[in-house]
């Protein structure tokens, strides 16, 4: 655990890290606010993984991941309304430093005490604006990374699993406080190279430590699933704890994505809201048991067998358009 004046990455290079030829690097915030009524997330993408435009110049050659650049935020609103944008955008709409990293007219920067994203991006599929601050407070930052995969390739730093946030949106016009999420990934090859699939969950327990989960699937038949379960204290310290016993969950509605975790038992635990079901993807709150308390849980199941898929990828512009002409205000 430590303090330090700029973000770190594994241990100091901020959001400069190099990103190799077919690899990336995203940044993840998930937050609910203090009333339960409010959720958010935001991935900033150096090699958009999940894009169908990054899939298909990777099939063509030695891709630039820093050509294939986004800001996907999404606001969940109560009655299960949400706003949603992701505009990919190219290398000339691309600006970072150790503090800052722009994509577009949206922005990640760290000023030494919060991390501040500025959102100005334009919703899909109706066109509106999506536009505000949101400021995380991190107790602690974590400078240990940690393997998901057996080779070392794909890594997940848990920067602040237990933060802050506020929300100022201008567009449309709201303000909350609440409980945070930050993370982030980064690999040496794309996901669809490495594994099958996933599961991941995040759930703040009543002391305030954390605990998260992973359960990946390795693509090599061979090798054997990796299943990662830590809990991180109020003051940022690590224990690793043995891995919730395994259970099924509900597959989604209309994609039927499979969905897994680990938890105390199966009759506490339930998908009180399914946030995301895409054709690959799934996004959940469930309510769970783990160490004896019952809690919610921020949850994603990843399909990658299902990206593989072109005819899966023929659908995606349809939620992820792309845009490389230069941003007035922005990084071009």
């Amino acid at each position: 655990m430590l303090q330090s004046e700029i973000l770190p990455h594994s241990p100091s290079t901020g959001f400069a890290g190099a990103v190799g030829i077919n690899g990336y690097q995203w940044w993840y915030i998930d937050a609910l606010s203090d009333d339960g009524r409010f959720g958010l997330t935001i991935i900033v993408f150096v090699g958009s993984v999940f894009s169908p435009y990054y899939a298909a110049a990777r099939r063509r050659g030695p891709t630039d991941p820093g050509n294939h650049c986004a800001i996907n935020a999404v606001l969940y609103n109560p009655g299960g309304k949400k706003v949603w944008a992701l505009t990919e955008r190219g290398r000339r709409n691309l600006i970072r430093d150790e503090t800052h990293l722009q994509v577009g007219p949206s922005a990640i920067h760290w000023d030494g005490k919060q991390v501040s994203v500025a959102i100005d991006e334009i919703t899909v599929p109706l066109p509106r604006r999506l536009r505000g601050q949101v400021r995380l407070t991190l107790p602690c930052i974590s400078r240990e990374d940690y393997a998901i995969d057996h080779h070392g390739r794909h890594r997940w730093w848990p920067i602040s699993p237990a933060c802050r946030v506020s929300v100022e949106l201008e567009a449309p016009r709201l303000s909350w406080q609440g409980e945070a999420y930050f993370d982030s990934n980064r690999g040496s090859e794309p996901l669809e190279a490495g594994f099958t699939d996933w599961d991941w969950s995040r759930a703040t327990l009543a002391d305030g430590s954390s605990i998260v989960q992973y359960h990946t699937r390795p693509l090599d038949p061979s090798t054997a699933a990796t299943a990662l379960a830590l809990r991180f204290d109020a003051q940022g310290n690590v224990q690793p704890i043995t891995p919730p016993p395994g259970m099924t969950l509900p597959t989604t509605g209309i994609w039927r994505i499979p969905r897994q975790t680990g938890a105390d038992t199966a009759s506490g635990t339930r998908v009180r809201r399914t946030l995301e079901d895409t054709p690959f993807y799934a996004r959940s709150m469930l309510e769970t048991q783990l160490l004896g308390e019952t809690v919610t849980a921020f949850h994603e199941s990843l399909s990658l067998d299902r990206f593989r898929q072109r005819w899966v990828q023929t659908l995606l512009p349809f939620r992820m358009p792309r845009n490389t002409r230069p941003v007035r205000g922005g990084a071009g």
